[in-house]
């Protein structure tokens, strides 16, 4: 399966979709993402799916800052046990390297880092918060979801950051700027090249009361032993190598093998090894981008068919009816009806 994210990043959804007057039901089941995901915080959703969501609810529900809305309802704890090892922490620096290498447990598309800061500022440094696109495509209510959990995260572990400089996103204002600026409390900037807080350095080496560090190496020794890390798995690779290629090239495990400097029996020993098979994977990645393509875009439905790797029109109908039960039009029609009579975008 494509990119997932827990279904803890739902915590809040179906009050705040109620209160705006909406029917949460009804946009989990436009998305197919089962009601359980928001009871079962260890349940997965796929990332397209519960960012496709959010980005119709803040336009159906006329809600632009219904990402940041949602933030406003979440805490460091929608992360789980590595929220564990967060908190008992003794640093931020030391939190942040937790999250960084663990926090694909969340979601595997999702990535947290301290970076230099763009402006160049050397007393600064950039708390940086990237979703990969090679995983998802880029959602703003998405981003501004977790850009804003970073926030309130990173605020609550220091009491507050009063060294926040700037705040810094990808897109431009969704919402007026001074919602944006009232929500973090500093200047934001948009149209940025990277989601990111920029902190003053110093920030990082600050002590934090509660550090546990019997507890923190706890969380952290049932983190690794648990969990794999996504970019460590050979499945990820061909993944990709696939998504690359499709629709350009022909599918063959041997061009896959050639591409990934393997004998074609050493990659599928190795997929054998993580319990699934080159035709279970690529079944996968034409489903995601299928699926992605109707959903995210209006091109026609035979060139659809052609970049997802399908022959024709009619391959891509028959594995959407087994994968959706219903047609390809219907899929698009679902997730992007006509709303107050405009087109969808």
């Amino acid at each position: 399966m494509g990119a997932m994210i827990r279904g803890a990043s739902l915590r809040g959804f179906a009050r705040l979709v109620t209160e705006l007057g909406g029917d949460p039901e009804e946009f989990l089941d436009r998305f197919a993402i089962p009601a359980a995901a928001l009871t079962s915080e260890e349940g997965l959703v796929p990332i397209d799916a519960h960012d496709l969501m959010l980005d119709a609810v803040a336009r159906d529900l006329d809600c632009p800052d219904f990402g940041l809305r949602l933030a406003d309802t979440q805490d460091v704890s929608i992360l789980g046990r590595l929220a564990l090892a967060i908190q008992a922490s003794s640093t931020p620096a030391e939190a942040l390297d937790c999250a960084s290498r663990f926090l694909f447990v969340h979601s595997p598309a999702l990535r947290v880092g301290v970076e230099p800061d763009p402006r160049g500022r050397r007393e600064v440094v950039a708390l940086t918060y990237r979703k990969d696109l090679r995983d998802s495509p880029y959602s703003p209510q998405a981003t501004e979801l977790g850009l804003g959990v970073f926030h309130r995260v990173a605020a609550a572990l220091a009491g507050g950051l009063r060294g926040l400089r700037s705040v810094e996103l990808p897109h431009q204002p969704l919402s007026p700027v001074a919602r944006y600026t009232g929500f973090f409390g500093a200047d934001v900037k948009f149209g940025c090249p990277t989601a990111a807080l920029r902190v003053e350095r110093r920030l990082l080496d600050e002590e934090f009361e509660g550090a546990d560090e019997t507890i923190r190496k706890l969380a952290l020794d049932y983190l690794a032993s648990h969990h794999t890390d996504p970019e460590e798995l050979v499945s990820t690779h061909v993944r990709r190598t696939l998504a690359g290629s499709i629709g350009a090239n022909p599918a063959s495990l041997a061009q896959v093998a050639r591409l990934l400097a393997l004998h074609p029996r050493t990659l599928q020993r190795r997929l054998a090894a993580e319990s699934t098979t080159f035709a279970e994977i690529l079944e996968d990645v034409r489903r995601d981008l299928a699926l992605r393509y109707l959903t995210t875009t209006d091109l026609p439905l035979g060139q659809v068919a052609a970049m997802s790797g399908f022959a024709d029109q009619s391959g891509l109908s028959h594995a959407v009816r087994r994968w959706r039960g219903t047609s390809p039009s219907e899929v698009r029609r679902r997730v992007r009806p006509r709303v107050r009579g405009r087109r969808p975008h």
